[in-house]
Parts: C-alpha cells; sequence; structure tokens
C-alpha cells in the first residue's frame, strides 16, 4: 500500500512536467466489474505503466465476450481477459490453463517468472498479437451439489455447467460421461445455484462473489484438487506497443504475483473447512493419470478432441511438475508431454 501511495504521489508531481508518451483503450473484465479484484489490480499494473511512459484508459465489462468482441472490432487497443478467452490470441500463454497441469502454486510461479523473461518475448507474439502480461486468477475448482461426487467416475451422468467456447472442458466432461450442459460466464453461477446443474468449475472467488455456497447447499462440497491454473491475461495489438514497452509490461505484471496472491489466499481461506473435499492420495494419483491422457489427446487432436493446447507449453509445464515432484511415474513416461 505504501508502495501505491509513493507511487500515485511522485506521477502527481510529474504529471505537469510530461505527459505520457502513450495513450492505449483496455478492455477490461472482471465479473464484478469496477470494483472487483480483477479490476482493481489492472488498475494498479496501469498505475506502474505510467512510470514507463504508458497511460491506460480503461473500460471496465462484466461480459467477458462483449469485451473480447469490442477488442476484435477495433474499440479498445488491449484486452484484459482469462486465459479461457484469450487463448484465441495466443494458443502459448492460452495453454497455461491446460487440465491439472500445474497442480501447486508454487509450480505456477516458477511457470509465469520464465515467462516474464526476456527470451520468452518471441513466444509472446502470435497472429498478430502480443501477451504484454500474465497474473494468477487462482485454481479451478469443482463445485458439486452432494459431495458423494468425489471421483471421476461418479461425474457420470451429471449435469455439468461448461462454458460453450471451452473446447478442452467439453471434451473433458464428455471423457467422464457427465452431460455438458452449456454456460457462459454470466449465467453459470446461476445454472448452478437454481439446481439446474449439479457440477460447476469456478476460483475461490466466486463461492462469496457469485454465491455458489446456494448451490453447494448442505450437501455440496467443493472438491479440493485444481482442476486448473487459471490466469488473467493482457493482450495487445502489434505496433500498440515497442518491444521495449511490451517487455517491461510483462515485468511489471510478472512484480504483481504475489499481492495477486494474497486474494486468492484471501478468497480460499474464507471458505469454510467443511465445504471443502479432500482427496487421498490414490484418488489424487487417479485425477493426475486421467488430466495427462486428455492433456495429450488436446495436444495431438486424438480421441475426438480438437487440438487446443500448444506442445511447447505443455512441455514447459512438464518439466516444471517433474523438477518439483522428480519421482512422479509420468517423469519417466514413454509419452512423456
Amino acid at each position: 500500500m505504501f508502495r501505491k501511495i509513493v507511487a500515485a504521489t511522485v506521477l502527481s508531481i510529474a504529471a505537469p512536467l510530461a505527459a505520457a508518451d502513450t495513450n492505449v483503450r483496455m478492455c477490461v473484465f472482471d465479473v464484478i466489474g469496477a470494483n472487483g479484484d480483477a479490476f482493481n489490480l489492472v488498475r494498479d499494473y496501469a498505475l506502474e505503466m505510467r512510470a514507463h511512459g504508458i497511460n491506460f484508459e480503461l473500460r471496465p465489462y462484466t461480459d467477458e465476450g462483449v469485451a473480447v468482441g469490442d477488442f476484435n472490432s477495433g474499440q479498445c487497443d488491449a484486452l484484459a481477459a482469462t486465459d479461457l478467452r484469450t487463448r484465441s490470441f495466443n494458443r502459448f500463454a492460452g495453454s497455461i490453463s491446460a487440465v491439472g497441469a500445474l497442480p501447486t502454486y508454487d509450480d505456477l510461479r516458477t511457470v509465469l517468472a520464465t515467462l516474464a523473461q526476456p527470451r520468452a518475448a518471441a513466444a509472446m507474439k502470435e497472429n498478430g498479437f502480443e501477451v504484454v502480461g500474465i497474473v494468477p486468477v487462482g485454481a479451478g475448482f469443482l463445485f458439486v451439489n452432494d459431495r458423494g461426487i468425489d471421483s471421476a467416475e461418479k461425474l457420470a451422468g451429471k449435469r455439468m455447467a461448461t462454458l460453450s467456447y471451452q473446447r478442452d472442458a467439453i471434451h473433458m466432461v464428455n471423457f467422464v460421461n457427465a452431460t455438458v450442459v452449456p454456460a457462459d460466464i454470466t449465467n453459470f453461477a446461476g445454472m448452478f445455484n437454481n439446481g439446474s446443474v449439479d457440477t460447476a468449475y469456478a476460483p475461490a472467488f466466486a463461492y462469496q462473489a457469485l454465491e455458489l455456497y446456494r448451490g453447494l447447499g448442505t450437501r455440496g462440497a467443493i472438491v479440493d484438487y485444481p482442476l486448473a491454473q487459471l490466469t488473467y491475461q493482457l493482450i495487445v495489438r502489434d505496433g500498440v506497443l515497442t518491444d521495449e514497452q511490451a517487455q517491461q509490461s510483462r515485468e511489471v505484471a510478472w512484480g504483481m504475483f504475489d499481492q495477486a496472491m494474497d486474494l486468492i489466499r484471501t478468497h480460499e481461506r474464507g471458505i469454510p473447512e467443511d465445504k471443502w473435499l479432500r482427496l487421498t492420495e490414490r484418488d489424487i494419483e487417479g485425477y493426475q493419470e486421467m488430466f495427462r491422457e486428455n492433456r495429450l489427446q488436446l495436444r495431438d487432436g486424438t480421441h475426438g478432441a480438437t487440438r487446443v493446447y500448444d506442445q511447447r507449453m505443455l512441455r514447459l509445464l512438464a518439466n516444471v511438475r517433474c523438477n518439483s515432484n522428480p519421482s512422479a511415474s509420468e517423469c519417466t513416461a514413454d509419452n512423456r508431454e
């Protein structure tokens, strides 16, 4: 907080002396709007970027699809949204949230630190767009209306709210023989809370912010295993920022990792202990192998899957996992990612 106050004071003093060199309109998605955690993080990022000569005009959106649409139509020069949506602009960075690929926040820290380095800059550019910042949103957890749904086998036949544009989630739901119920970011919580579906997936913040505790009721639970590590990514069109500015932006965003993690841990600690469904080591091993099988299918486009994940990112994620847990069976498997 002290750092922010000092930065704001310096900027207010310096403002009359020099104007920002570059003005950038940014569409910013936050399901809560301008008062949400994500929007406030982007506001802090924009304040830091003023020191690098970039003046961001932030436009809040509560509908992620609309934010992406306005970015695509040229109403904004930049976009801040979840990687579930930004994957279409950069599949490499968008594959960070591959199912089950990062079981711990320490692994996520290693990955994001790597991607913030200058040597990763080339991979941040794709199809006329560039990723200029990545911050964590939190692990995505499975919310179930019956804590008896404590294994993948018991998901068979259950109705699952599934984001209609998330092809890997659709494949995963089909893999466990659950029923896909198409949803989007604006209505999945209501579907779970009114009983239209049996399960949904979301970061911990949704427990209070989207009132998912209503859908849990007295019988439901949150399965304590990360389905994916969701991130919030900043995208610009080529030419909006110079290469130097883009790298500075990635480093500023990386510098906000701990701030974002403080928010995530606060939300996770705020969920009552009796709402968590803790898994056994045997259950966890089963989930890990199931997720790995799905990632390979979504990498190669086999078993009815389309090619969703970038092979380079999957290899990086596997290397990080095996560095932190070298005894895992996947680390010596013939079909390593």
